[in-house]
């Protein structure tokens, strides 16, 4: 049986996440064993990789430099070995060269850029919490096909992801001022919603995942 490893580093919303992938394996008709593991060694084993995170992006971090080996198994897996990659929220967040909140901290320096405060203006407030609408940018990405007309998704965020490149720009929102909803760079994906709340279309979205081919 094919596996998805999900990885619990103390900084994701591990059960929802793995629920939600059960369903969205389901309903691609697709038998996949959902692993939730911190094990660098249970990377080289999987189909295909899933990064959570919820909080400050210094702190999840610091967490995923914890786990010993574990940043390694990513590069290995991942950038050399070209394993279909979903980063969520702050898990997308992290594959920028650098996050600003809490200072400055390096991220994983998978797509180039940099994770800044939102400004949404309009007297809006920060955090960015609740349902938006997402749109495709440029040409429409695997994991958004089949969305349908309801593309509102769930946010919850106070800081978004600029990539130095619009090219890796796969969705944007608009809280006052258009901010990216998703990047993409090769076998590498990431939502700044969490599509595990989002219903319908973040199944949907999963279920794109778990049959991609990039």
């Amino acid at each position: 049986m094919k596996m998805i490893a999900l990885i619990d580093y103390g900084s994701g919303n591990i059960h929802s996440a793995a629920r939600a992938l059960r369903v969205a394996a389901n309903n691609a008709k697709k038998t996949r064993e959902i692993r939730v593991t911190s094990d660098p060694d249970a990377l080289a084993t999987a189909d295909r990789i899933v990064l959570p995170g919820v909080g400050h992006f210094a702190d999840c971090m610091a967490n995923l430099k914890a786990r010993d080996g574990l940043i390694d198994a990513l590069e290995e897996n991942v950038i050399k070995g070209g394993k279909p990659f979903l980063g969520i929220c702050v898990g997308m967040q992290l594959m920028a060269d650098i996050g600003r909140e809490d200072g400055e901290t390096a991220g994983l320096g998978w797509i180039g850029g940099s994770v800044e405060k939102i400004t949404p203006g309009d007297g809006l407030p920060v955090p960015h919490m609740g349902w938006n609408e997402i749109s495709g940018s440029g040409n429409t990405h695997p994991l958004l096909a089949g969305l349908g007309a309801n593309r509102h998704m769930y946010f919850v965020h106070s800081y978004a992801f600029k990539p130095e490149q619009s090219e890796h720009i796969a969705a944007q929102t608009v809280y006052g001022a258009p901010m990216t909803a998703a990047v993409a760079r090769d076998n590498l994906f990431g939502t700044q919603f969490h599509p595990e709340k989002s219903q319908t279309a973040g199944l949907q979205l999963l279920s794109n995942f778990v049959t991609w081919t990039p």
